[in-house]
């Protein structure tokens, strides 16, 4: 890739290319979910400092990767570079909430998010937490 440079990612960074890679499992991404990645970014804490335009940058990035034979471990090996472990549940929950805004858990998606608690290491308690906090939150 030529625009290798830009794939130095920042911690928000890891956190919105997670929740897009959640958005992107199952082919579809849906508003719902482009609305909750979008919320999460203008109102969370962890993204006060965090610049808006770099929100299509890792969209690109992780679409790119995607077409990438082994494009989800690369991701995952830039995650694991740039995420500082005290993020990893926050990262984790940011993805459940991401793949539980559209009312509908797709297999590519429960597969992706059980990835993701593999490579964060997430306690199984904590990850059931986590999961339970975002059904409860996507109710209708």
């Amino acid at each position: 890739m030529s625009d290798a440079p830009s794939l130095a990612l920042s911690a928000q960074d890891c956190l919105v290319a997670l929740m897009v890679a959640v958005s992107a499992s199952d082919e579809d991404i849906g508003t719902a979910e482009l609305v909750k990645i979008q919320s999460a970014v203008n109102m969370l804490p962890i993204f006060a400092d965090y610049d808006n335009d770099r929100l299509s940058v890792i969209s690109k990035t992780v679409f790119d990767l995607f077409e990438q034979e082994d494009g989800l471990d690369a991701l995952f090996g830039l995650i694991r570079e740039a995420l500082p472990e005290r993020l990893f549940e926050t990262a984790y929950a940011l993805a459940c909430d991401v793949a539980a805004a559209d009312g509908t858990l797709e297999e590519t998606e429960l597969r992706l998010l059980e990835e993701i608690r593999y490579e964060l290491e997430i306690d199984r308690l904590h990850a059931a937490a986590i999961e339970r906090g975002a059904r409860a939150r996507h109710m209708s």
